[in-house]
C-alpha cells in the first residue's frame, strides 16, 4: 500500500479524528446510502426500525448522533417531540436538509462533534446511533459525553456493524469484511473509505468490548439484538442515575416513536408499502441467487482455464455456494413473507 494511502489509513483511526472523519464522508456522500442498503441486503431499514422502536413514547428531546443523511430521523419524528440531527460530515448534514420536510415538527440539524456536543448536561431523554459508534475514538471518552446529556433513566440505542464471533462462519465473514467490503468503495467518491470501513468493524469488536465500556460510562444494557448471523447488533441500554439524580419516568415498555396516523387509511397504506418493499426485496435476492447460479456455471466449465491458485479456487467456490445457500434460503423466506400476513409493530 503506497506511503500516502497508509497515513490516511491511520489518521483516520486516530483519536478524536472528526476532520478526517468529516473529509470521509464528505467525500462518500452520494452514494453512501444506496451502498449501504446493497451491503445489507436491504435489511437496513428493518434494522433502524428496531432501533427506534426502543425509544420511549414520552422521550421528548431525542438525539440522533452520527445522522449521516438524516435516514434515521424520519422514525424519530412525533408531535411534540425534538428531534436533533448531529454529524461531523457538512455535506451529509446538507444532503439530510434536502430530505427533510420544512413542516411539522421537522428535525433540528446541526454540525457537532460526538466529543463535545452543545448541549447541556442531563437534557436528552434518548440518543440513537445508527452505524457510526465504531468511528469514536477512545470510545470510552465519547460514550461518558454521551452520559453527561442524557437524563438519568433516559435510553440509548446503538446500532453497529459487528466483527465476526468465534465459529465456523468467522473466516467468511473476515473475509468479506477485508476483500469484499472495500470493492463497494469503486462506486463511491472515495474509494479507501471502504476499506476504512472493513477495518473499523473489525476493531469494533463483537460486542463484548462495547458492553464493557457502555458500563464505564454508567450505561447500563437492557436489551441486545443480533441480525444477519450477527454481522449488525442493537444495543439498548438506560443512563444509570447517580446519587440525588432523579431517574426521567417513562413507560415500562419500549414503544414505536409513530409519526403517521394508526387509523384504517394508514393501516391499509403500510400495508400495501410493505408487500412491495418485500417484493423488492425477493426479486433481488433471487436475482442474486441467479447470478450466482450462472457464475458457478462458469467456474465449473471454465474455471480450469484460469490462473487461480488453489486456495484461491477453493476460496472462490467456498464463497459461490454460502452466496447460493444464504440467497436461496433467503428467497424463499421472503417470498413465504411476502404472501403472508404483515407483521405488527
Amino acid at each position: 500500500m503506497p506511503t500516502e494511502k497508509r497515513e490516511v489509513d491511520a489518521a483516520r483511526f486516530a483519536a478524536r479524528a472528526g476532520r478526517e472523519m468529516a473529509d470521509m464522508f464528505d467525500q462518500v456522500s452520494g452514494r453512501y446510502d444506496l451502498i449501504n442498503q446493497i451491503m445489507s441486503l436491504g435489511q437496513d431499514a428493518a434494522w433502524r426500525r428496531a432501533m427506534w422502536s426502543a425509544v420511549p413514547a414520552a422521550a421528548h428531546a431525542v438525539l440522533d448522533l452520527c445522522t449521516g443523511s438524516g435516514v434515521s430521523l424520519d422514525g424519530l419524528r412525533r408531535p411534540g417531540r425534538l428531534v436533533i440531527g448531529a454529524d461531523v460530515s457538512p455535506q451529509m448534514l446538507e444532503l439530510a436538509a434536502s430530505r427533510q420536510r420544512r413542516t411539522g415538527w421537522a428535525p433540528r440539524l446541526v454540525c457537532a462533534d460526538a466529543f463535545a456536543l452543545p448541549l447541556r448536561d442531563r437534557s436528552l431523554d434518548a440518543i440513537t446511533i445508527a452505524f457510526g459508534v465504531r468511528n469514536l475514538r477512545p470510545r470510552a471518552e465519547a460514550l461518558a459525553e454521551l452520559a453527561r446529556v442524557l437524563r438519568p433513566g433516559a435510553v440509548l440505542s446503538v446500532l453497529e456493524a459487528a466483527a465476526p464471533r468465534p465459529g465456523a462462519l468467522a473466516p467468511l465473514h473476515t473475509l468479506y469484511l477485508r476483500r469484499v467490503v472495500p470493492l463497494a468503495g469503486r462506486w463511491s467518491g472515495d474509494p479507501s473509505a471502504y476499506r476504512y470501513l472493513g477495518e473499523s468493524i473489525l476493531e469494533f469488536g463483537s460486542g463484548p468490548e462495547f458492553e464493557k465500556d457502555l458500563a464505564g460510562a454508567g450505561l447500563r444494557v437492557v436489551d441486545r439484538r443480533s441480525f444477519m448471523l450477527g454481522a449488525a447488533r442493537l444495543w439498548v441500554a438506560l443512563r444509570e442515575p447517580v446519587d440525588g439524580q432523579n431517574a426521567f419516568n417513562h413507560p415500562a415498555e419500549l414503544q414505536n416513536a409513530r409519526l403517521r396516523g394508526s387509523g384504517p387509511s394508514a393501516g391499509a397504506g403500510l400495508e400495501g408499502e410493505w408487500r412491495v418493499w418485500s417484493a423488492v426485496q425477493a426479486l433481488l435476492s433471487a436475482a442474486l441467487f441467479v447470478v450466482l447460479a450462472y457464475a458457478a456455471w462458469v467456474f465449473a466449465n471454465f474455471g480450469a482455464g484460469m490462473p487461480l491458485q488453489g486456495w484461491q479456487r477453493r476460496g472462490a467456490w467456498l464463497l459461490i455456494l454460502a452466496g447460493l445457500a444464504l440467497f436461496g434460503v433467503r428467497t424463499v423466506r421472503l417470498a413465504g413473507r411476502m404472501l403472508g400476513a404483515r407483521p405488527r409493530p
